[in-house]
């Protein structure tokens, strides 16, 4: 893994995540127990913040940046990730907020502004546009994303499950690169 600081914020990552080698973070980012940051992952909080909160799993390949202030948005874009979030490989997710349970399939974009509530879900290969917001229990698909249906709890289950699932190979990742 790489940590870099930058505009003198270096990453802080909680002694119980796992973050994999060839993972690039830079800047200001927190990240909670048990999250995981999965392979070739790039973490870029130069301009903004980015948090990311306990057994959250940002898997392979995924970037996550943030946007500067600009008129109209004092704050800027910072990435907030909740906790229990799920974001499947190679997605972007880009000045945005993720709520504690949310899930973002393989390959989806978030863009600048959007929020995905908990128990929400954007399926793979989705790109949702600035400002959008997914409420909770809804799924939402397609370029642009729109909502598709509402989740059954089955599906909701599946997503605490997946989070679970990471949680555990983590351990298991971490193990195996330590030699243990």
């Amino acid at each position: 893994m790489t940590l870099l600081s930058f505009a003198g914020k270096t990453p802080l990552i909680d002694p119980a995540a796992f973050v994999a080698p060839g993972a690039r973070l830079i800047g200001d980012i927190e990240i909670g127990p048990e999250a995981s940051i999965w392979y070739n992952c790039v973490l870029r909080g130069d301009v903004n913040r980015i948090r990311i909160g306990a057994r959250s799993n940002v898997q392979d390949g995924t970037v996550i940046h943030v946007d500067s202030p600009e008129p109209g948005h004092d704050e800027g874009f910072p990435t907030i990730i909740g906790e229990d979030v799920l974001i499947g490989h190679m997605a972007m997710i880009h000045g945005c907020t993720l709520e504690d349970r949310a899930f973002v399939g393989l390959g989806s974009i978030v863009m600048d502004g959007c929020v995905i509530a908990g128990d929400a879900m954007l399926a793979a290969g989705a790109m949702l546009t600035p400002g959008k917001r997914i409420p909770s229990g809804q799924l939402w698909a397609g370029r642009p994303a729109k909502y598709v249906r509402d989740l059954g709890e089955a599906e909701i289950a599946g997503m605490r499950a997946g989070v679970a699932h990471y949680v555990e190979m983590a351990k298991r990742h971490a193990a195996a690169l330590s030699g243990a």
